[in-house]
């Protein structure tokens, strides 16, 4: 999940790169036509396996919403620093939180329900309701959240049910097919510059995609909750280092009370997990 959160904001910052040399446009075409050649390639032996989905219904779904996070928040990057962007979506973890233990049956106990509030407070320091981050601009951010949490809590719920790989393919064919066509009307030759970076963001989305179905595949979504927060550090080390985005003392503040939760949930779960599998052991069989 960390590995995930880490190449999302690499992309993220990927994207603000070429919407300001091109448009969001062919940021958003450059991931899903990238990602998608990139997957049919490694595929490509056992295709039709993979293509063979047991739930497409809920697969077109989870493609709808998967391109929807990512155009809004592609687009709101084009009017906020890319720290304050990911500040404002980190009301995602709550959401995926709250839908798993509604949804999907999740054990939502007192631990998580204390570290998701600690995280929210941190990402409120870092927003400061009331402040100029709290624009016009920032629903698109917000939108981007609520569309990535649905899609979360339909990746989790699909589950090891459901081959890695045919996630991976159906989200990136539809998102290539429709960003192609809107392509067609509004291309803009890019540089050379562009191209490399266009052919960065194909891959860097790939692997991210790939990591976060494997994540939420293995783990529980208010499990891996948490750990988005941890994408607020990543994005404004690309915000500083990338496009001399300075932090302020309250994004700071608000980082580390926000990498505090994600390191307490690590810590309980992991202190857990082996007594989990002893009992397990113990078990008669």
């Amino acid at each position: 999940m960390l590995g995930a959160v880490f190449c999302f904001t690499s992309m993220d910052a990927l994207a603000k790169a070429i919407s300001l040399r091109s448009s969001p446009v062919m940021a958003l075409w450059a991931r899903y036509a990238g990602q998608g050649i990139i997957v049919l390639i490694l595929v490509a032996p056992r295709l039709r396996t993979v293509a063979r989905s047991n739930f497409p219904g809920l697969q077109l779904v989870r493609s709808v919403l998967l391109l929807c996070a990512t155009g809004c928040f592609f687009v709101g990057l084009g009017y906020l620093e890319i720290a304050e962007a990911t500040a404002i979506m980190d009301i995602n973890p709550m959401i995926i939180t709250l839908g798993a233990a509604v949804f999907l049956g999740e054990k939502l106990g007192p631990r998580r329900i204390i570290a998701i509030v600690i995280a929210m407070i941190g990402a409120m320091i870092v927003i400061r309701p009331g402040s100029g981050v709290m624009s016009w601009a920032a629903l698109f951010p917000l939108g981007s959240a609520i569309f990535y949490s649905t899609f979360s809590l339909i990746t989790r719920h699909v589950g090891n049910r459901e081959d890695p790989w045919t996630s991976l393919l159906y989200g990136a064919l539809f998102g290539s097919i429709v960003m192609t066509g809107i392509v067609l009307v509004s291309w803009q030759t890019p540089d050379l510059t562009t191209m490399v970076l266009m052919a960065a963001i194909a891959c860097v989305g790939t692997l991210a995609q790939l990591l976060f179905i494997r994540a939420f595949t293995a783990g529980e979504a208010a499990m891996l909750a948490p750990f988005g927060y941890v994408g607020l550090i990543f994005a404004t080390f690309w915000g500083y280092s990338a496009f001399g985005e300075v932090p302020d003392i309250w994004t700071v503040t608000g980082a580390v009370v926000i990498v505090a939760s994600g390191v307490y949930v690590w810590h309980r779960e992991t202190r857990a997990a082996p007594l989990v599998a002893e009992t397990k052991g113990s078990e008669p069989r």
